[in-house]
C-alpha cells in the first residue's frame, strides 16, 4: 500500500527538481482526424470573435497585452479539449502523436474528432444532469438522473439542434425512469411555479422566478409576469408508477379534466388553471392567470390544453427571434469552455444586466442560431478561438482584460472518474465488487462513479470561485482502498505492475506516467526528482507508487487548465 505521508513529502519535492525529457515517437491513430483544407465557417466566425474582443473590450495598451498572451502548447491544448469535450483525458499514444504531427491545422482536426467520440454526448449528458438535479426540490428526482444522462447524450452524440432538446424537455410526458425529457418537470416535482422557473433560467438564462412574490428587485420582471409564465404548466402532474423496489417510478402526465376529488384545508390544489396567490389572504383562491410569455406579451386563451401549451411556449421559447434562447446556451458554454461568461453568473442574463463584450456574445448568439442551434458547430467554433487557446491565469493572478486568458477549472466528478480510469487503464474500480455485494432489499451497491459524483459533484451553474475543495475529496483520492489497489505494484494485472516488469528503465517508466496522469512529458528537473527519489527508497515498486499516488493526488491532474 502507497504510504500517504512518504508519497505526500515525495509530492512537494517533485514538482522542483530536474531531468531530461525523452522522446517517444508514435503514429498518431486516430479516426477522423483528417480536416478538411478549406477554411470551415467555424473557423471564420471564431476569427470575428477574436477580432470583436480586441476592439471591443480592449484598449490600446491592454489590446497590445492581449496579442501577446502566449498561445498554450499542444499537449495543453489537447489535454484542455479533450477534458472539455469528451470528459477525458488523451493516452500517451494520442498525446505523443499530437505533439509529432507537423500539420498546421492539426488542432481543428482534433477538435472535429473529439466532437464525433461517443463520450462527448456522455460528458455533456452528465453536465446537464447535473444542471438540472442540483437544482432539485425533491431527492426522489434523483430517479430520473440515468435516463436523463441517457436522453441527453444520444441527443448530443447525433448532434439534435438546441432548440429540439429545448423542446422535448418542455413539452415532456411519460416514466420518468425511461424518458429522459422529463427531468426537469421531476426535478421539481411537478410544481408549476419551480418548473417554470427551471425552464426560464436553464433555457434563457432569465431567473424571473426571483418574482414569484413581489416584482424582480434588480430586473424589469413583475410578479404578474412570472405567473403568467407559471400559467402554461399547471395541467401537469407527477404521479406514482405502481411497482416494487427498484420498479416504483413516477410519470409525468397531463391533466385536462377537473380533479375528482375537491381540494381540502383550504388550499387550491389540482386546478386546470394557474392561479396567483394572494399576498394579503394566502386561503384565498387568488387571480386566475392568462398565460402570456413575459418576453413577447404572446398569450394563449384560458381553457387551452396542456399539450397545446406546453408546446406552444416551446416554440416561442426556441424562436429565433427571441435572441436570449441563443444567448443562454451560448455564454453556458463559453463559461465552460474559457472559465468566465459574458454574463455571470451563467444563468443569470437579461435586458436589465450588462454583459462583459456584449457585440462578440451577439455574433456568436446569432451565429449558433443562423446554424439552427448546433451545438458540436458552436464548440468546434469556440474552440478555434485564440480566447480558447490562450494559457490559463487564475482570476486571482489575471490582470490582463477579460479574456486575455482562460480560468483553470476543477474537474467535475464525472471529469475526474473518467480521468482516474484512463490514467490507471481500468475499466471500472468497482464492477465486480458491485455485483458480488448487495444492500439492503437486495439492491445493488451504488458504484464508485456514484461516490465521486457524492463526494465531489457540485452545480455546474456556480461560479467556479464558489466551488470549494473539501476534506472528504482529499480523503477519497489520498486514503481510497479502491485507488490504493488500483496504483500498487505488487500486482502484476495493475498499470505500474505492468509497467514496472515490462520496463526496466526508471526514466522510460517516469515518462509514461506523466503521459498517462498530466498528458505530458515530465520537465528535465521532474525527471532528476524522480530518479533522486527512486534512488533514496531504495524499493522501486514503492517508490513509484508514492510518483503515481503524487501524480494523481496533484492540482494539476485534477483541474483542466
Amino acid at each position: 500500500m502507497v504510504s500517504s505521508t512518504r508519497a505526500w513529502t515525495f509530492s512537494q519535492q517533485l514538482w522542483h527538481g530536474a531531468a531530461l525529457v525523452a522522446a517517444v515517437a508514435l503514429v498518431w491513430f486516430a479516426a477522423g482526424a483528417v480536416a478538411n483544407a478549406q477554411k470551415s465557417p467555424a473557423a471564420d466566425v471564431a476569427r470575428r470573435v477574436d477580432a470583436s474582443l480586441a476592439v471591443e473590450l480592449h484598449a490600446a495598451d491592454s489590446a497590445e497585452a492581449q496579442r501577446e498572451t502566449p498561445i498554450v502548447d499542444d499537449e495543453t491544448f489537447l489535454r484542455r479539449a479533450s477534458l472539455d469535450l469528451i470528459g477525458d483525458i488523451p493516452t500517451p499514444e494520442e498525446v505523443t502523436a499530437f505533439v509529432l504531427d507537423p500539420s498546421s491545422n492539426k488542432r481543428e482536426a482534433v477538435v472535429d474528432r473529439l466532437l464525433a467520440d461517443k463520450r462527448f454526448g456522455d460528458n455533456w449528458g452528465h453536465y446537464f444532469r447535473d444542471v438540472i438535479l442540483y437544482r432539485r426540490s425533491d431527492d426522489r428526482a434523483q430517479l430520473a438522473g440515468p435516463s436523463i444522462q441517457r436522453y441527453l447524450a444520444e441527443q448530443f452524440n447525433q448532434n439534435t439542434g438546441w432548440d429540439k432538446i429545448a423542446r422535448g424537455f418542455i413539452s415532456a410526458k411519460g416514466d420518468v425512469r425511461e424518458e429522459g425529457a422529463t427531468g426537469i418537470i421531476m426535478a421539481q416535482m411537478g410544481q408549476p411555479p419551480e418548473v417554470a422557473g427551471e425552464m426560464s433560467r436553464i433555457f434563457l438564462g432569465v431567473q424571473i422566478q426571483c418574482a414569484q412574490c413581489h416584482d424582480h428587485p434588480t430586473d424589469r420582471w413583475k410578479r404578474t409576469q412570472f405567473h403568467e409564465l407559471v400559467a402554461f404548466f399547471p395541467r401537469i402532474a407527477v404521479q406514482p408508477v405502481k411497482g416494487d423496489g427498484e420498479k416504483r417510478s413516477f410519470a409525468v402526465v397531463s391533466r385536462d379534466r377537473e380533479p375528482r376529488v375537491a381540494p381540502k384545508d383550504g388550499k387550491y390544489r389540482g386546478q386546470l388553471e394557474h392561479f396567483m396567490p394572494d399576498l394579503k389572504d394566502p386561503s384565498a383562491k387568488g387571480t386566475e392567470m392568462k398565460p402570456i410569455f413575459f418576453l413577447t406579451g404572446k398569450k394563449l386563451d384560458l381553457g387551452t390544453p396542456d399539450v397545446q401549451r406546453r408546446e406552444t411556449l416551446a416554440d416561442w421559447f426556441t424562436a429565433k427571434s427571441n435572441p436570449w434562447f441563443a444567448r443562454a446556451f451560448v455564454n453556458r458554454m463559453w463559461a465552460e469552455m474559457v472559465g468566465r461568461g459574458f454574463y455571470e453568473p451563467i444563468d443569470d442574463l437579461g435586458p436589465d444586466r450588462t454583459a462583459t463584450a456584449p457585440k462578440t456574445l451577439e455574433i456568436l448568439s446569432l451565429a449558433f442560431a443562423n446554424h439552427d442551434y448546433d451545438v458540436k458547430w458552436l464548440m468546434r467554433t469556440i474552440a478555434m478561438t485564440n480566447a480558447y487557446q490562450h494559457i490559463s491565469l487564475t482570476r486571482g493572478t489575471n490582470t490582463a482584460a477579460p479574456f486575455a486568458a482562460t480560468t483553470p477549472q476543477p474537474l467535475r466528478a464525472d471529469q475526474l472518474y473518467d480521468s482516474l480510469r484512463s490514467a490507471l487503464a481500468v475499466e471500472d474500480f468497482d464492477v465486480a465488487r458491485a455485483e458480488r455485494f448487495k444492500g439492503k432489499g437486495g439492491r445493488l451497491q451504488q458504484g464508485a462513479r456514484f461516490e465521486f459524483n457524492r463526494t465531489f459533484g457540485f452545480d455546474p451553474s456556480l461560479p467556479r470561485d464558489d466551488v470549494a475543495a473539501s476534506i472528504p475529496q482529499a480523503l477519497l483520492l489520498m486514503n481510497s482502498p479502491m485507488l490504493q489497489r488500483a496504483i500498487s505494484a505488487k500486482q502484476a494485472s495493475t498499470l505500474l505492475g505492468k509497467l514496472l516488469t515490462q520496463n526496466m528503465d526508471d526514466r522510460e517508466v517516469i515518462g509514461e506516467l506523466y503521459l498517462r496522469c498530466l498528458a505530458r512529458e515530465p520537465k528535465p528537473d521532474e525527471v532528476h526528482t524522480c530518479l533522486a527519489y527512486v534512488s533514496a527508497v531504495k524499493n522501486r515498486p514503492e517508490a513509484f507508487e508514492d510518483l503515481l499516488w503524487a501524480l494523481l493526488n496533484s492540482t494539476e491532474f485534477s483541474q483542466r487548465k
